[in-house]
């Protein structure tokens, strides 16, 4: 399993992005796997790729996610294809529909068909990634043209899908999921098999299933797990979100924070790559020198992964 960071994350404040480069140059030196942008409402998450990829070479790069309402599949096909070549085609795109009370209140849309809405998203989304000439007219989306990119090749797609629908359709049209909030047992009994077998029967390669959870290696797991409840307390408000937390047998978001000392967190990541996790996205938390350790230790963790498959 492959091991990564969210960055630009900010969960103290917003980050610069000059904090946000040396966030992800911080990755690199490390040997992490790659690292990881999510939507945020300061920095657009596809222009700060670009900027970390101009400035760190090398380092695998993603969105998990950017969310598909605010951007027509030719403006998001565009810029996807503009970032690939511009940082040498690194860009993992993952996206996801969002919620309905940033879809409705923020944005003024109907969020009442999101699983149709995907659909037709990534019908029309994955052949302009490619290349391709696209006439489109479905129910939700009408899409018709091409983004020629030279030097651009398409990225890897993932969507971000919890329940049974949309994992379906990760299986089937995209290249895997992110999962948020998602206990390690939910992602051996739901995720994973879910989203394997709509990828079997599409007759597609095996997906991609990452997680993505705030993790703290320290040696005061309860107090940190408090200090993520707090947090993170909007998380069981979420039905999408709180549907998880049930199925996991969880209290909420803290209860599947990957917290501990070093020993533990390597035992509990060990679990998610046992349930054919095949990446962690670390969202580490505490203060400055808590994070170093967390990130440190995820970095040892890689090295010795890499020197065993060597």
């Amino acid at each position: 399993m492959r091991i990564s960071t969210n960055v630009g994350i900010g969960i103290d404040r917003p980050r610069t992005l000059d904090e946000t480069v040396a966030e992800v140059r911080r990755a690199a030196d490390l040997g992490l796997d790659g690292a990881w942008w999510a939507e945020r409402r300061t920095f657009d998450a596809l222009t700060a790729v670009t900027v970390a990829g101009l400035a760190v070479p090398d380092l695998p790069l993603g969105t998990a996610v950017v969310t598909t309402y605010p951007r027509h599949p030719l403006a998001l096909a565009g810029q996807a294809l503009s970032v690939q070549a511009a940082i040498g085609n690194r860009l993992t795109l993952g996206i996801g529909p969002g919620h309905r009370q940033h879809v409705e209140a923020s944005l003024g849309l109907s969020f009442e068909r999101p699983a149709q809405h995907t659909r037709e998203y990534l019908s029309s989304l994955m052949p302009l990634l490619r290349g391709e000439q696209v006439e489109f007219r479905g129910d939700v989306h009408h899409v018709v043209g091409q983004v020629p990119t030279p030097g651009a090749q398409p990225p890897s797609v993932l969507l971000a899908a919890l329940g049974p629908v949309m994992l379906r359709i990760a299986g089937e049209l995209a290249d895997g999921t992110v999962a948020i909030w998602t206990g390690v047992r939910t992602v051996a009994t739901h995720i994973t098999p879910r989203v394997t077998a709509a990828a079997d029967a599409a007759g597609r390669p095996a997906p991609r299933v990452l997680v993505n959870l705030p993790i703290a290696v320290t040696d005061d797991p309860a107090g940190t797990r408090n200090r993520i409840a707090a947090h993170f307390a909007g998380v069981g408000m979420v039905p999408r979100y709180r549907a998880l937390l049930e199925m996991e047998g969880a209290g909420g978001g803290a209860d599947v924070a990957t917290v501990g000392a070093e020993r533990e967190v390597e035992k509990e990541l060990r679990r998610f790559a046992d349930a054919s996790a095949t990446e962690f996205i670390a969202v580490p938390f505490g203060s400055p020198d808590q994070v170093a350790r967390t990130l440190a230790f995820l970095g040892h963790l890689t090295g010795t992964a890499g020197r065993a498959s060597s």
